[in-house]
Parts: structure tokens; C-alpha cells; sequence
């Protein structure tokens, strides 16, 4: 191979989360150099890294030694904006504001930026349209992609989009599930169904309940292992997976918005205001019926699983739906051999019609999420705008 590292064209990029992902990523990025540079002739050069309240930045790049300083002074607990050269947000100044203001600020001295965002903020909205637009963009954050629709629109479905924007990691982490119905979608080979397991952790639990544990119980022990979010309600509501489950959908071209969405929760609402602690102690009274739910699908050969189920309009005109919740499905269907905590998504086709398109694997964790957000750079990166 004749490139070298020192012979790599530059990819600048802005990175906004220094979190988990993002540290993942800058060590990804860091461990790939010589691949990067002899396999595709670019190195990924790091103009700035952002979170809401500070940037460190240099404007021709940021230094692997500063990289891993600050991926190892975030992993010690250290705010951003107590990096040393950190340029903190002004009281004055949005999260938002202060986001898309990073993006200006290096736009106009490099118009091949990808901005890349490995947040959970909504606040990140503006600097990613201002990516989408004029620059470029890769998102982890599902957040931006699950609010409106007309902002859906305007990253993802664009004319100018499939240049310049990449969400891969934004359902699945690194599994390429959002390539996958793309690629679908531009053969015009019409989706008459898309069935899928979206969350580790209610995987985990339905895999818990299938072997006859106790609800209570399988929800406790996963929060114990930190399956969970400290609050479990944040996995059991399906918030998550229905964010999921409406990108696939908007994806395939569906205008829905989330309250549209039918999202079934796997607690009472009577518990929903509960605190953390009184919502473990009343798991318990759920066990029975859960119980009679799993040996109701046994009897037909079925197992449960908190599947999405994304139904487009059908070419007679049928109306399209999108739902989340408990599904009954054969036990020896994909779906239904799934376990553990591997996500799953099933794509029912014209051409894929008795046997689904299949994608299955770890759909969560900071290095699959990192790996599929550093793959959809690469990707921009060889793409002619």
C-alpha cells in the first residue's frame, strides 16, 4: 500500500460529548490512525471536542497526546470545562447557542467538517441542521432524529442528505440497521413490516421471564448488574425503544411524530409517580401476571418479547401504524430465538417476503455504539458532496 500516515488528507471534525461514546470514539479513531491512513488515505483530525458548558479546541487539530489527556481526565471524573485551554460556555449563552456557535466558528475555514454528535440533548439540534446543511454530520443521538418531524426532514430526507448526514448509531449502536433499510428503500422494494427487539436491558428481562424467573426479580437483578437506568421506568416505560422504532420508521418515509406512537409500558400507570425505591417494592404485585402472560404464550408455542412493530400505509391505501410493547412471537422465529441482551430487527419485503432481512447482534455499549458512529465518518469522509 503506498499512503502513509504523514501522506493521510485531513478529516476535520467537531466532537460534541466527551462521555462514554465520545471518549470510545477518540479512542477509536486514535487506534486506527494506520489503518485510516494506508486502507482510505485520511486521518480524522480534531478541530474541537464540546459538551454544553465548554470546548477544547485548536485549529489545526488537536494532538493524540491532548486526546488522550482529556479522555483521561474525563474518565477521572474532570468537567470539560476545567480542561486545561478549555473555553468555557458564557452565561449568557444556550447550550444551544453555544453549540451552533462552535460550528460557525470553523464552517467557513473548513467547509468538510463532519460534526459529530455522541450526546442525549436535544440542544444539539441547531449545530447538527447547521452540519446537514452546509457541512457535514454523523449523530449517536437519537434525540434530534425522534423530535419533529420537519427536523427529521430536514437532516435525513433532504435531497442533499445522503451526502452529507449519517445516523447509523442512532437504533442498534453499531449494528447496520439504518444501511440496511436504505438500501431497501432505494431499490423500491416496499417494507410491508418491520418487527424488532431494540433494548438490552428489556431483552435481558423477557429472556429472565422466559426461563421462569419473577418479574420483580429480573428487574431488580438488572438493575443491580446496571442494565438499567437508575431508575428502571426510563427502560421499562419503551421510550427508548419507540424512539428507536420512529427513525426506522421516518427512515422508510412514514410523517409521524412520537405521540403518534402507540408505546405500551410494562408497569401500571398507578406507579408511574412513585419514587425509585417504592416502585421496586411494589414490582412484586406485577409477578403473577406476567407470569400468566408468559404461560399463555407457551401454550401456543410462543415466548414474549418487547418488540416494535412498524407497519407501513400498504399500497390499497391501508393506514400505517407504529406500536410498542409486549408481542407474543413464535419461538422459533427470529425474534423469538433472540436472548440475552442482543437487539434484533426483522424487514418483511416484496423481495424478503417469506424470509426477512435479519440483522442481529450488541446493540448497546459505548464501543458498538462508537465503532458504528466512527464507521458512518469514514463513510462521509469517501463521499463526494
Amino acid at each position: 500500500m503506498a499512503s502513509t500516515t504523514c501522506e493521510a488528507r485531513p478529516v476535520p471534525f467537531i466532537l460534541f460529548g466527551a462521555g462514554g461514546v465520545g471518549s470510545a470514539l477518540l479512542e477509536a479513531i486514535m487506534g486506527a490512525r494506520t489503518l485510516h491512513a494506508e486502507r482510505y488515505g485520511l486521518r480524522f483530525s480534531a478541530l474541537a471536542v464540546c459538551d454544553s458548558s465548554a470546548e477544547v479546541s485548536a485549529s489545526v487539530g488537536l494532538t493524540d497526546e491532548e486526546l488522550t489527556a482529556l479522555i483521561a481526565h474525563k474518565a477521572a471524573g474532570g468537567k470539560l470545562s476545567a480542561q486545561a485551554g478549555a473555553l468555557a460556555r458564557t452565561e449568557e449563552q444556550t447550550a444551544s447557542a453555544f453549540l451552533e456557535a462552535v460550528v460557525e466558528k470553523y464552517a467557513a475555514t473548513h467547509p468538510d467538517a463532519i460534526v459529530v454528535d455522541c450526546t442525549a440533548t436535544d440542544a444539539t439540534v441547531p449545530a447538527l441542521l447547521r452540519g446537514a446543511s452546509t457541512l457535514r454530520a454523523v449523530s449517536a443521538n437519537k434525540k434530534p432524529f425522534a423530535g419533529s418531524m420537519d427536523t427529521f426532514r430536514r437532516l435525513a430526507l433532504a435531497p442533499s442528505s445522503p451526502s452529507r448526514v449519517r445516523y447509523e448509531a442512532t437504533v442498534g449502536a453499531g449494528l447496520p440497521v439504518i444501511a440496511a433499510l436504505s438500501r431497501v428503500v432505494s431499490a423500491d422494494d416496499r417494507v410491508s413490516l418491520i418487527a424488532g427487539s431494540f433494548s438490552g436491558t428489556l431483552g435481558y428481562v423477557m429472556s429472565g421471564l422466559q426461563a421462569g424467573e419473577p418479574f420483580s426479580a429480573v428487574v431488580s437483578k438488572a438493575k443491580e448488574l446496571g442494565y438499567t437506568e437508575p431508575d428502571p421506568r426510563d427502560d421499562l416505560g419503551g421510550v427508548d425503544v419507540a424512539r428507536k422504532a420512529l427513525i426506522l420508521a421516518r427512515t422508510l418515509g412514514m410523517s409521524i411524530e412520537m405521540d403518534e406512537v402507540s408505546v405500551e409500558p410494562l408497569y401500571p400507570p398507578a406507579m408511574a409517580d412513585l419514587s425509585v425505591p417504592d416502585f421496586m417494592a411494589g414490582l412484586p404485585s406485577l409477578d403473577a401476571d406476567f407470569a400468566a402472560k408468559v404461560a399463555a404464550a407457551a401454550a401456543e408455542g410462543k415466548v414474549l418479547r418487547y418488540a416494535a412493530s412498524v407497519q407501513p400505509p400498504s399500497a390499497d391505501g391501508a393506514a400505517g401504524s407504529l406500536k410498542v410493547g409486549l408481542l407474543a412471537v413464535a419461538a422459533d422465529s427470529p425474534l423469538g430465538t433472540l436472548s440475552g441482551s442482543d437487539n434484533l430487527v426483522e424487514v418483511y419485503t416484496s423481495w424478503y417476503a417469506s424470509t426477512p432481512l435479519v440483522l442481529r447482534g450488541a446493540g448497546a455499549g459505548t464501543g458498538t455504539t462508537a465503532a458504528g458512529v466512527l464507521s458512518d465518518m469514514v463513510e462521509l469522509a469517501n463521499t463526494r458532496a
